[in-house]
Protein backbone atom coordinates (compact mmCIF):
# COMPACT_ATOMS: atom_id res chain seq x y z
CA UNK A 1 0.00 0.00 0.00
CA UNK A 2 2.85 2.28 0.60
CA UNK A 3 4.56 2.18 -2.55
CA UNK A 4 1.22 2.39 -4.17
CA UNK A 5 0.58 5.98 -2.10
CA UNK A 6 4.13 6.77 -3.05
CA UNK A 7 3.36 6.37 -6.81
CA UNK A 8 1.19 9.55 -7.87
CA UNK A 9 3.45 11.72 -5.86
CA UNK A 10 6.87 10.13 -7.48
CA UNK A 11 4.95 10.37 -10.80
CA UNK A 12 4.43 14.22 -10.43
CA UNK A 13 7.87 14.82 -9.39
CA UNK A 14 9.52 13.18 -12.65
CA UNK A 15 6.66 14.89 -14.89
CA UNK A 16 7.81 18.43 -13.48
CA UNK A 17 11.75 17.61 -13.58
CA UNK A 18 11.13 16.28 -17.65
CA UNK A 19 8.86 19.74 -17.87
CA UNK A 20 12.18 22.30 -16.63
CA UNK A 21 14.76 20.25 -18.59
CA UNK A 22 12.48 20.61 -21.12
CA UNK A 23 12.51 24.34 -20.50
CA UNK A 24 16.00 24.71 -20.38
CA UNK A 25 16.27 22.76 -23.40
CA UNK A 26 14.07 25.68 -25.25
CA UNK A 27 15.76 28.22 -23.32
CA UNK A 28 19.31 27.47 -24.48
CA UNK A 29 18.45 26.22 -28.34
CA UNK A 30 16.06 28.99 -29.09
CA UNK A 31 18.34 31.67 -29.92
CA UNK A 32 20.64 29.07 -31.40
CA UNK A 33 17.42 28.35 -34.14
CA UNK A 34 16.75 32.27 -34.22
CA UNK A 35 20.32 33.62 -35.30
CA UNK A 36 20.84 30.77 -37.77
CA UNK A 37 17.30 30.99 -39.80
CA UNK A 38 17.99 35.03 -39.55
CA UNK A 39 21.45 33.95 -41.58
CA UNK A 40 19.47 32.79 -44.11
CA UNK A 41 17.58 35.99 -44.73
CA UNK A 42 18.64 38.97 -46.55
CA UNK A 43 18.91 42.41 -44.18
CA UNK A 44 15.89 43.79 -45.00
CA UNK A 45 13.72 40.81 -44.62
CA UNK A 46 15.63 40.22 -41.32
CA UNK A 47 14.61 43.65 -39.50
CA UNK A 48 10.56 42.88 -41.31
CA UNK A 49 10.02 39.46 -40.09
CA UNK A 50 12.88 38.28 -38.30
CA UNK A 51 10.91 35.63 -36.65
CA UNK A 52 9.39 33.88 -39.34
CA UNK A 53 11.34 31.77 -42.22
CA UNK A 54 13.27 33.04 -44.65
CA UNK A 55 11.85 33.57 -48.25
CA UNK A 56 15.07 32.18 -50.16
CA UNK A 57 17.77 30.38 -47.89
CA UNK A 58 20.85 33.07 -48.70
CA UNK A 59 23.63 30.72 -47.96
CA UNK A 60 25.75 33.18 -49.52
CA UNK A 61 25.32 34.96 -46.73
CA UNK A 62 28.07 32.62 -44.85
CA UNK A 63 30.40 33.04 -47.66
CA UNK A 64 30.29 36.80 -47.27
CA UNK A 65 31.12 36.42 -43.72
CA UNK A 66 34.11 33.86 -44.82
CA UNK A 67 35.19 36.91 -47.62
CA UNK A 68 34.83 39.46 -44.89
CA UNK A 69 37.55 38.74 -42.57
CA UNK A 70 36.06 36.00 -41.09
CA UNK A 71 38.79 33.79 -42.24
CA UNK A 72 41.81 35.06 -40.99
CA UNK A 73 39.79 35.98 -37.51
CA UNK A 74 38.97 31.99 -37.58
CA UNK A 75 42.66 30.51 -38.12
CA UNK A 76 44.20 33.53 -35.72
CA UNK A 77 41.50 32.01 -33.02
CA UNK A 78 42.54 27.92 -33.86
CA UNK A 79 46.51 29.22 -33.30
CA UNK A 80 45.85 30.85 -29.88
CA UNK A 81 43.29 28.36 -28.73
CA UNK A 82 45.73 25.28 -29.77
CA UNK A 83 48.87 26.65 -27.95
CA UNK A 84 47.19 27.92 -25.13
CA UNK A 85 45.45 24.90 -24.47
CA UNK A 86 48.54 22.56 -24.90
CA UNK A 87 50.75 24.41 -22.70
CA UNK A 88 47.60 24.66 -20.18
CA UNK A 89 46.97 21.04 -19.92
CA UNK A 90 51.02 20.69 -19.96
CA UNK A 91 51.93 22.97 -17.31
CA UNK A 92 49.17 22.65 -15.56
CA UNK A 93 49.47 18.68 -15.11
CA UNK A 94 53.07 18.08 -14.04
CA UNK A 95 52.09 21.00 -11.25
CA UNK A 96 48.94 19.45 -10.17
CA UNK A 97 50.65 15.93 -10.50
CA UNK A 98 53.58 17.13 -8.13
CA UNK A 99 51.68 18.54 -5.66
CA UNK A 100 49.18 15.88 -5.39
CA UNK A 101 52.54 13.20 -5.50
CA UNK A 102 55.33 14.59 -3.48
CA UNK A 103 55.86 16.08 -0.02
CA UNK A 104 58.01 19.21 -0.07
CA UNK A 105 57.81 22.23 2.25
CA UNK A 106 55.37 24.74 1.62
CA UNK A 107 53.37 22.65 -0.98
CA UNK A 108 50.07 23.34 0.51
CA UNK A 109 50.88 27.37 0.27
CA UNK A 110 51.58 26.97 -3.17
CA UNK A 111 48.74 25.25 -3.90
CA UNK A 112 46.42 27.80 -2.12
CA UNK A 113 48.20 30.56 -3.52
CA UNK A 114 47.84 28.80 -7.77
CA UNK A 115 44.27 28.33 -6.49
CA UNK A 116 44.09 32.01 -5.14
CA UNK A 117 44.44 33.05 -9.32
CA UNK A 118 40.49 31.83 -9.53
CA UNK A 119 39.83 34.93 -7.36
CA UNK A 120 41.45 37.66 -10.05
CA UNK A 121 39.53 39.33 -12.07
CA UNK A 122 40.19 40.08 -15.90
CA UNK A 123 38.99 43.55 -16.09
CA UNK A 124 40.94 44.32 -13.11
CA UNK A 125 44.61 43.02 -14.13
CA UNK A 126 44.22 44.80 -17.74
CA UNK A 127 46.37 48.02 -17.36
CA UNK A 128 49.22 46.19 -15.44
CA UNK A 129 49.29 43.41 -17.92
CA UNK A 130 49.24 45.80 -20.60
CA UNK A 131 52.22 47.57 -19.37
CA UNK A 132 53.88 44.29 -18.82
CA UNK A 133 53.45 43.11 -22.25
CA UNK A 134 54.34 46.51 -23.67
CA UNK A 135 57.64 46.27 -21.42
CA UNK A 136 58.21 42.53 -22.91
CA UNK A 137 58.01 44.21 -26.14
CA UNK A 138 55.07 41.16 -26.54
CA UNK A 139 52.23 43.39 -26.93
CA UNK A 140 50.47 43.13 -30.27
CA UNK A 141 51.34 39.34 -30.55
CA UNK A 142 50.08 36.26 -30.34
CA UNK A 143 51.74 36.02 -27.52
CA UNK A 144 50.48 38.63 -25.77
CA UNK A 145 47.11 36.57 -25.69
CA UNK A 146 48.76 33.04 -25.57
CA UNK A 147 50.54 33.94 -22.15
CA UNK A 148 47.55 35.66 -20.10
CA UNK A 149 45.36 33.02 -21.43
CA UNK A 150 47.49 30.46 -20.05
CA UNK A 151 47.69 32.58 -16.69
CA UNK A 152 44.37 32.80 -16.47
CA UNK A 153 42.88 29.30 -17.03
CA UNK A 154 45.99 27.42 -15.58
CA UNK A 155 44.68 27.83 -11.67
CA UNK A 156 41.68 25.95 -12.90
CA UNK A 157 43.77 23.30 -14.29
CA UNK A 158 45.73 22.88 -11.59
CA UNK A 159 42.39 22.83 -9.17
CA UNK A 160 40.78 19.82 -11.13
CA UNK A 161 43.79 17.68 -12.32
CA UNK A 162 44.97 17.77 -8.37
CA UNK A 163 41.52 16.63 -6.97
CA UNK A 164 42.12 13.63 -10.00
CA UNK A 165 45.72 12.87 -9.35
CA UNK A 166 45.03 12.34 -5.89
CA UNK A 167 42.28 9.27 -6.30
CA UNK A 168 45.16 7.87 -9.35
CA UNK A 169 45.73 4.26 -8.07
CA UNK A 170 49.35 4.60 -6.54
CA UNK A 171 49.58 0.53 -7.59
CA UNK A 172 49.99 1.71 -11.18
CA UNK A 173 52.92 3.95 -10.56
CA UNK A 174 54.31 1.49 -8.22
CA UNK A 175 54.82 -1.40 -10.88
CA UNK A 176 55.74 1.18 -13.75
CA UNK A 177 58.81 2.03 -10.94
CA UNK A 178 59.85 -1.40 -10.43
CA UNK A 179 60.22 -1.98 -14.16
CA UNK A 180 62.71 0.86 -14.76
CA UNK A 181 60.59 3.49 -15.10
CA UNK A 182 61.47 7.41 -13.97
CA UNK A 183 58.76 9.72 -12.48
CA UNK A 184 58.70 11.95 -15.66
CA UNK A 185 58.84 8.61 -17.80
CA UNK A 186 55.90 7.29 -15.48
CA UNK A 187 53.90 10.50 -15.28
CA UNK A 188 53.87 10.66 -19.44
CA UNK A 189 53.30 7.25 -20.14
CA UNK A 190 50.96 5.81 -17.72
CA UNK A 191 49.36 8.54 -15.48
CA UNK A 192 48.85 11.11 -18.23
CA UNK A 193 47.21 8.40 -20.77
CA UNK A 194 44.79 7.20 -18.28
CA UNK A 195 44.24 10.36 -17.23
CA UNK A 196 42.34 11.29 -20.75
CA UNK A 197 38.55 12.22 -18.92
CA UNK A 198 40.23 15.06 -16.61
CA UNK A 199 42.73 15.73 -19.72
CA UNK A 200 39.20 16.19 -21.86
CA UNK A 201 37.58 18.49 -19.35
CA UNK A 202 40.23 21.22 -18.81
CA UNK A 203 40.79 21.24 -22.87
CA UNK A 204 37.16 21.68 -23.23
CA UNK A 205 37.18 24.81 -20.58
CA UNK A 206 40.12 26.28 -21.96
CA UNK A 207 38.72 25.71 -25.53
CA UNK A 208 35.37 28.14 -24.56
CA UNK A 209 37.29 30.46 -22.37
CA UNK A 210 40.10 31.24 -25.26
CA UNK A 211 37.60 30.45 -27.94
CA UNK A 212 34.90 33.40 -26.39
CA UNK A 213 37.17 36.01 -24.82
CA UNK A 214 36.99 39.42 -25.71
CA UNK A 215 38.52 41.85 -23.26
CA UNK A 216 42.43 40.69 -23.92
CA UNK A 217 42.04 40.47 -27.38
CA UNK A 218 40.61 43.78 -27.56
CA UNK A 219 43.30 45.76 -25.40
CA UNK A 220 46.51 43.66 -26.23
CA UNK A 221 46.19 43.12 -30.21
CA UNK A 222 46.35 46.21 -32.06
CA UNK A 223 46.60 44.45 -35.58
CA UNK A 224 43.10 43.59 -37.40
CA UNK A 225 45.25 40.94 -38.69
CA UNK A 226 45.70 39.54 -35.56
CA UNK A 227 42.10 39.93 -34.47
CA UNK A 228 40.54 36.72 -33.01
CA UNK A 229 37.03 35.81 -34.01
CA UNK A 230 35.15 37.93 -30.95
CA UNK A 231 37.07 41.41 -31.90
CA UNK A 232 36.60 40.11 -35.43
CA UNK A 233 32.93 39.86 -35.69
CA UNK A 234 32.38 42.86 -33.56
CA UNK A 235 35.04 44.80 -35.89
CA UNK A 236 32.07 43.68 -39.31
CA UNK A 237 29.88 46.01 -37.45
CA UNK A 238 30.14 50.07 -39.66
CA UNK A 239 28.38 53.24 -38.76
CA UNK A 240 26.68 53.48 -41.99
CA UNK A 241 26.25 50.27 -43.80
CA UNK A 242 26.25 46.57 -41.50
CA UNK A 243 25.68 43.43 -42.61
CA UNK A 244 23.91 42.03 -39.89
CA UNK A 245 22.93 38.88 -41.84
CA UNK A 246 26.40 38.27 -42.50
CA UNK A 247 27.39 38.65 -38.47
CA UNK A 248 24.60 36.24 -37.64
CA UNK A 249 26.31 33.78 -40.20
CA UNK A 250 29.31 34.55 -38.77
CA UNK A 251 28.66 33.77 -34.89
CA UNK A 252 27.38 30.36 -36.51
CA UNK A 253 30.29 29.82 -38.06
CA UNK A 254 32.46 30.78 -34.56
CA UNK A 255 30.14 28.11 -32.91
CA UNK A 256 30.67 25.19 -34.64
CA UNK A 257 34.66 24.26 -33.64
CA UNK A 258 33.29 24.17 -30.13
CA UNK A 259 30.16 22.48 -30.32
CA UNK A 260 31.96 20.07 -32.70
CA UNK A 261 34.63 19.83 -29.72
CA UNK A 262 32.20 18.98 -27.57
CA UNK A 263 29.98 16.17 -29.45
CA UNK A 264 33.96 14.69 -29.95
CA UNK A 265 34.62 14.54 -26.10
CA UNK A 266 31.73 15.03 -24.37
CA UNK A 267 31.68 11.51 -22.01
CA UNK A 268 35.31 12.49 -21.16
CA UNK A 269 34.33 15.61 -20.32
CA UNK A 270 31.67 14.90 -18.29
CA UNK A 271 33.04 11.77 -16.05
CA UNK A 272 36.51 14.00 -16.28
CA UNK A 273 34.44 16.91 -14.76
CA UNK A 274 32.73 15.09 -11.91
CA UNK A 275 35.86 13.07 -10.49
CA UNK A 276 37.88 16.18 -10.42
CA UNK A 277 35.60 18.40 -8.94
CA UNK A 278 34.35 15.37 -6.39
CA UNK A 279 36.97 13.14 -5.57
CA UNK A 280 40.12 14.37 -3.01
Amino acid sequence: MKSYRRRPGRLLGVTLTNAFMWLLVIIVVYPIIWIFINSLKSNSELFLNSFGLPSKAMFSNYIDAWNQGLSSYFMNSIIVGAVSIFFTIALGSLCAYGIARFEFKGKNFIFYLILGGLLLSPQASLVPLFRMLDFLKLYNTYWALILTYIAYRLPFAVFLMHSYFLSFPKELEDSARIDGCGTFTTFTRIVLPISRPIVASVAIMTAIFVWNEFIFALVFVEDAKMYTIPVGLANFKDALNTNWTAILAGIIIASIPIIVLYMLLSKSFISGLTEGSVKG
